[in-house]
Order: structure tokens, then C-alpha cells, then sequence
């Protein structure tokens, strides 16, 4: 039970930082109907500018709060120069692009950075443990936790409970009668753009400690986004979150006890042997299941 408990922490914290990253690539896939594969470049660079700060300063919470700004001011240009050029083109021109930006942010953070990773320090208060009844968990990873629901609280007030918000909802439905209500298009694309980047970067930002920051550590995340907003509802908040957290707890636990599950049917050696290859798989057969039984995502948004 104890074991279960720390899984289950862990399947809770791995679900939210990929809704962080799957929430902002639902944002500017389900809503500018742009197909960023640089996304996780985003997280990566999010990961590199918050190490930069904390060694800086010698303070990670500072460095947390001075590379939200500096990386929403990247998605801003990269929205500027890269993608609002390519709204009006279709998909594949716009994975083309993206595919080279990712190669060329790769190069960039190696020229700034250098090959090796960088190792993120953490305040003395974050390194230490916290006891729950049996089970002892890191300060830190509860944090992410903390910090993973807050922003998905602030989201979902944001999209839902502002004047923003109800721009970002219309525009997403008919961005042609929203320009003409005299409402700035670009501008509102671009403020979307710059929060999914923002968001992206926190994610960066919060697992940076634990696996430090390193050039292409947001590509075999950004394929686990895109199976979480396939899941949940393209363009769909409610189902980034869901799909999230349900995608990291299938992954963590199966990853923990499918061998002792499969070990009831079959014996120890094939358990063994079996177990690792069909967890790794167990996320993409849901997201088969998804496309074959409801195309649309478990919770589609409204607007189609």
C-alpha cells in the first residue's frame, strides 16, 4: 500500500506537468488551428533560461519567476516571426516548419548552453521530505503537485471567468465575426500563443531539478502531449486535464504493477519479459481505442 501511494504521487505529478505542456499545445492547436511541433522546444528552452536564472541568483524560486516572463516573450517571437505567417497555410507546411525550428532552437541552446546538461540547485526548504501518515515523499515533487493544480485552477478561471477568456472562446469559434466586431485577431492569437509557451515553460521549469535541463529533453514529451489532447478533446481544457491525469497514472502504475498482475496468469519469466513492452504501449492503445470509438476526444469542446 505504501508503494501504491508513492506511485499514485508520482501518476499525479507526471499528469499534471503534461497537462501543463498538453494545455498550451491544445490552446494553440484546438484554437489557432496551428500545428507546433516546437512546442517542446519551448518547454526545453523554459527548462535552460530557469537554470540560467537560479545560478544567477542562487535562487530557484526567483529563477521560476524571472523565466515565466522571458519564455512567454519568446513564444511572442516565435509566434511573430514563425507561426503567424503560416495561420492561412495548411498543416503540413506548418509540421515542416516546426520540425526545423525544433532543429534550429536544438542548435541555439547548445551554442548558449553548451552539450552537457545543466544541473538546477534547490533551496535547502525543497530538498528535504514530508511525512504522511507511512509514506515519506520529497518536499519537492509535492510542489509540482502544488504548483501543477494552481495553474490549472488559474486556467480554467481564465479561460472561463474573464473578458480574455470569452475572447479566446470566440475567436476560437468564429474568428471572421470576432475581426469584425473590431476585435485585434493577431494580437489575441498571439497572447494565446505566448501563454501556451509560458506554459510549456513551467513545465520545463518544475522537472528541471529532478532531470536537469538538457538539449531535446521536450521531444519524448511533446509525442505524450499530443496523445493527451487526442484523448481528452482537441481545443478542449476540461479534457487536457482529465486525459492528463489519467495518462500519467496509467503509465506510472502500469509501469509499477503490471508484472506483478500479469504474474496471476502467466509465468515469472514472461510476466517479466512482457510487462515492460505493454506499458510502454498502454497509452498509445488508449489512444487507439479513443480515435476508434469517439474521434472527437472524451470531452470535445462545445464550439465543434
Amino acid at each position: 500500500m505504501t508503494l501504491f501511494t508513492i506511485q499514485l504521487l508520482n501518476g499525479l505529478q507526471l499528469g499534471l506537468l503534461l497537462f501543463l505542456v498538453a494545455s498550451g499545445l491544445t490552446l494553440v492547436f484546438g484554437i489557432l488551428d496551428f500545428v507546433n511541433l516546437a512546442h517542446a522546444s519551448l518547454y526545453m528552452l523554459g527548462a535552460f533560461i530557469c537554470a540560467s536564472f537560479t545560478l544567477w541568483l542562487g535562487n530557484f524560486v526567483w529563477g521560476v519567476l524571472l523565466a515565466l516572463p522571458v519564455t512567454a516573450l519568446v513564444g511572442l517571437v516565435v509566434e511573430r516571426v514563425v507561426a503567424r505567417p503560416l495561420y492561412a497555410r495548411d498543416h503540413l507546411d506548418q509540421v515542416l516548419a516546426t520540425f526545423g525550428l525544433i532543429l534550429v532552437i536544438d542548435t541555439a541552446a547548445q551554442l548558449i548552453w553548451g552539450p552537457a546538461g545543466i544541473a538546477v540547485p534547490l533551496p535547502d526548504w525543497l530538498e528535504g521530505q514530508v511525512q504522511i501518515g507511512a509514506v515519506t515523499l520529497p518536499s519537492f515533487r509535492l510542489l509540482i503537485i502544488g504548483a501543477g493544480l494552481m495553474a490549472a485552477a488559474g486556467l480554467f478561471w481564465l479561460v472561463n471567468y474573464t473578458r480574455l477568456g470569452m475572447l479566446i472562446r470566440a475567436g476560437a469559434s468564429n474568428r471572421t465575426m470576432v475581426s469584425a466586431l473590431g476585435i485585434d485577431i493577431q494580437s489575441l492569437f498571439a497572447l494565446v500563443f505566448a501563454l501556451g509557451a509560458t506554459l510549456a515553460g513551467l513545465a520545463g521549469m518544475l522537472i528541471a531539478p529532478i532531470t536537469e535541463a538538457s538539449i531535446g529533453m521536450g521531444n519524448s514529451v511533446i509525442i505524450t502531449a499530443f496523445v493527451v489532447i487526442i484523448v481528452g478533446g482537441i481545443g478542449s481544457m476540461k479534457g487536457a486535464f482529465i486525459a492528463a491525469l489519467m495518462i500519467g497514472l496509467i503509465d506510472t502504475l502500469g509501469r509499477s504493477f503490471l508484472d506483478d498482475i500479469f504474474k496471476l496468469v502467466m509465468s515469472t519469466e514472461a510476466a517479466e519479459t512482457s510487462a515492460p513492452a505493454i506499458s510502454a504501449m498502454l497509452i498509445y492503445i488508449i489512444m487507439a481505442a479513443v480515435l476508434a470509438f469517439k474521434p472527437s476526444g472524451l470531452f470535445p469542446p462545445k464550439v465543434r
